[in-house]
């Protein structure tokens, strides 16, 4: 049932007294974000993952474009993407399918293992699949361990209760426990109420490290928002909270600029005008995220995501909701988050 003008205000209202909890304060950031630097330079500011006591930098390379973009771009963003300060890179053995793992093994992993948090997902319903999808996971990526692994694209409640009675959690929790990968989650960018269902489960069945979602001004003028329900709880029980989709998957913005033969946006942008990439970027920022991972299929456009994150300010409370207002009207619309389940 969708809400009323009225209670949709009210809704957003409430977002800033529940945003005031869940934030952390930027100075306590600060302290753990001061710029380190390992061998390949310097690293962008870091942040902490959750209860794990590891850091990994603010933002993070997405690999769902490696996996479709030219080998030579792929490479190059790779490389562009270390030599801006980013550590924290992402994939799953679906983008591609496995192409993005395996230009990962091939670009990535030979020359960097050692400086950089690795991250892979599995689709997989059951625990056999699973033990399948990991085995070929770090055969393409070529290593001997994940940093994270994360169950890929929890879609809702039935799919989550699936999950769990058919064994994926405890096969990955195996997989924590016999040091074959570092640290467990979940994403998922369909269903925000299947997301707050699933940390509940888990806070029963044994808590996981992480969870990925959808972070934007959008999502949280939502009816059902990712935000307002999954994000709160995902921060009391201490998980690591990656940010994606921060800016629609591309389908915000109007700006129609060719970056090596690659459009920046869609030609039926949904939200132009409202606010600008930097504003959106640092609305997600400012909330208690981990790393916001970014999908990037050029050098230029990661080395622009790489500059604002070195700009970034930290905006208040009224800022946030200034941003989210603008939006109120054409947030339910199907083509905004058209990732999102309507149901």
């Amino acid at each position: 049932m969708k809400l009323t003008m009225i209670e949709r205000r009210q809704f957003l209202v409430s977002l800033a007294s529940l945003t005031a909890g869940i934030m952390i304060p930027y100075k306590d950031f600060a302290k753990d974000s001061v710029a380190q630097r390992d061998r390949l330079g310097e690293k962008l500011p870091l942040r902490k993952l959750g209860r794990t006591g590891e850091q990994v930098t603010m933002l993070g390379l997405g690999g769902y474009h490696i996996g479709w973009t030219t080998e030579k771009d792929a490479a190059e963003t790779i490389e562009a993407a270390l030599e801006g300060g980013i550590r924290f890179f992402d994939t799953a053995e679906g983008y591609g399918p496995n192409i993005s793992e395996e230009r990962y093994g091939q670009f990535l992993t030979p020359k960097y293992r050692d400086v950089i948090f690795l991250m892979t997902k599995t689709l997989a319903k059951d625990a056999k699949t699973a033990q399948e999808h990991l085995e070929w996971s770090l055969k393409r990526l070529n290593t001997d361990h994940l940093d994270l692994w994360q169950a890929h694209a929890v879609a809702s409640k039935e799919d989550a209760d699936a999950r769990l009675k058919n064994g994926v959690f405890d096969y990955m929790r195996k997989m924590k426990q016999e040091g074959k990968v570092r640290y467990i989650g979940f994403t998922g960018h369909t269903n925000a109420a299947a997301h707050a269902y699933l940390l509940g489960r888990l806070k029963e069945e044994g808590m996981l490290d992480t969870v990925q979602m959808p972070v934007n001004p959008v999502d949280a003028a939502h009816t059902v928002s990712f935000v307002r329900q999954a994000l709160p709880v995902a921060k009391e029980q201490e998980y690591g909270i990656l940010a994606m989709k921060t800016l629609g998957g591309g389908q915000f913005f109007a700006e129609k600029r060719q970056l090596d033969n690659v459009m920046w946006t869609t030609d039926d942008p949904v939200v132009p005008g409202r606010f600008s990439i930097s504003e959106t970027l640092n609305f997600s920022w400012s909330l208690p995220i981990s790393v916001l991972i970014t999908g990037a299929s050029t050098r230029k456009m990661v080395r622009e995501k790489i500059k604002m994150a070195k700009q970034y300010m930290a905006i208040n409370e009224q800022q946030r909701q200034q941003l989210i207002d603008k939006v109120v009207d054409i947030s339910e619309a199907e083509k905004v988050e058209y990732y999102r389940n309507r149901s």
